[in-house]
């Protein structure tokens, strides 16, 4: 991997995908397949959603049945 540009060609990344993974930058690997850039790999970034559990406490009112459509219907018409 030429670490100075951030580049790989395709046939490298094939061959050692598990370790550059691995080692992958923030800011990624850009895939080159006979020298033309056609991919760039970067890391996904870390979320945290814990403060959205139980945001919404009280605010939200359900009104019916949740598992219902509340539609009659009969089966054997």
């Amino acid at each position: 991997m030429n670490t100075v540009e951030n580049t790989i060609s395709i046939h490298e990344l094939k061959a050692r995908c598990d370790e550059i993974l691995n080692q992958l930058a923030p800011s990624g690997v850009v895939v080159t397949k006979e020298g033309h850039p056609v991919a760039r790999i970067t890391p996904l970034s870390t979320v945290n959603n814990e403060p959205l559990i139980g945001s919404m406490k009280d605010q939200i009112t359900i009104n019916g049945d949740l598992f219902s459509t509340e539609t009659k219907w009969d089966a054997q018409s």
